[in-house]
């Protein structure tokens, strides 16, 4: 009954347009056409729903900052990114994808001043992805948000915009915003955001940048600024280490998904107190390179999920059990 009661409440507010996500262009939103999702699990039944965001994979060229929807080539990589994280979410979901004009990799070469129309314009695209799934799609199931690097970056904007309203915010099982920085500032300015605290609360971010012992500056955290973060071996937030040997599993994949190799114990991780980001003590940048000529080495970003995989995907069984427990009728 409660499912029943919060579909048609979450129906009724979408239709008066009382959230801040609605979309006036509705009818003719991209994604009535299934085209325009990488994966669209409306057939399937599950006890919640993954929304997914995938990460950069356009590298753009001279004159060209967007990922063209008709790209063939680019959507290709962008369905085996999804593809190589899809594994940790999708146990008991159906899972949701949408193709999105991403900013290109040679955004985030540009001045920063320069970048935010390229990640609005993203943005437009995965606002109308989730409102349409919100409008035709949810029917009031239990949300999984996740993203990775512009992925996340997207999830938090999401959260910022869609969420504020009581009734989408009570849908939110947790949003996995990995690869990308949030603020004390961030959640000041949006009270019906919060961070994770511990391994099974609900409704909050998750998030956490790794990197090597002796780094000061990244894109994701600039220096001087201090991110939030949790560690996914032990989900603490302040600087306690974890062992490797709290490391279910690290684990490395194809762009079908499937894992090639994995390696339990792989390594440590501990929050830096200065930064706010996830240091990993027990690999090298030389066993590890940053592979993207806009990282510097000792910057893990490309190994986020990679690292904790096994991790990632209990935890998320975690909070979904968590939050059924908390929503059952």
């Amino acid at each position: 009954m409660k499912k029943k009661a919060a579909a048609l409440f979450l129906a009724v507010v979408l239709a008066f347009g009382l959230t801040g996500c609605g979309n006036p262009n509705e009818q003719s939103s991209q994604y009535a056409q299934a085209e325009n999702w990488a994966y669209l699990e409306t057939d399937k039944t599950a006890d919640a729903d993954v929304f997914f965001i995938c990460p950069t994979v356009y590298g753009g060229e001279e004159n060209s900052f967007q990922m063209p929807m008709d790209d063939q080539s680019a959507k290709d990589d962008f369905l085996g990114a999804i593809n190589m994280e899809k594994g940790i979410y999708d146990g008991d979901a159906r899972f949701f994808a949408p193709y999105y004009r991403q900013a290109g990799l040679n955004v985030y070469a540009l001045p920063v001043a320069e970048q935010e129309s390229y990640l609005s314009a993203a943005y437009v695209d995965v606002k109308d992805a989730f409102t349409y799934y919100l409008d035709h799609y949810n029917d009031g199931q239990p949300i999984i948000l996740a993203g990775f690097s512009q992925g996340a970056d997207m999830c938090i904007r999401l959260l910022k915009d869609c969420f504020a309203d009581e009734s989408v915010n009570d849908l939110l099982v947790a949003c996995y915003a990995i690869g990308w920085r949030i603020t004390e500032e961030e959640l000041a300015a949006y009270p019906h955001l919060r961070f994770a605290s511990g391994e099974d609360d609900t409704g909050v971010i998750i998030s956490f940048n790794s990197e090597a012992e002796n780094v000061t500056d990244s894109l994701m955290i600039p220096a001087g600024t201090r991110t939030l973060a949790i560690n996914p071996l032990n989900w603490t937030t302040d600087g306690t280490p974890a062992g490797k040997e709290e490391n279910l599993g690290a684990c490395f994949t194809d762009y079908d998904g499937t894992i090639v190799t994995e390696i339990p114990q792989l390594t440590g991780a501990y929050i830096d107190d200065v930064r706010g980001a996830l240091k990993v003590p027990d690999v090298t940048p030389e066993e590890y390179p940053p592979v993207l000529d806009i990282f510097t080495d000792g910057i893990y970003h490309l190994y986020d999920y990679q690292f904790f995989y096994r991790n990632l995907q209990e935890n998320v069984k975690v909070r979904l059990d968590a939050y059924l427990a908390e929503h059952a009728a």
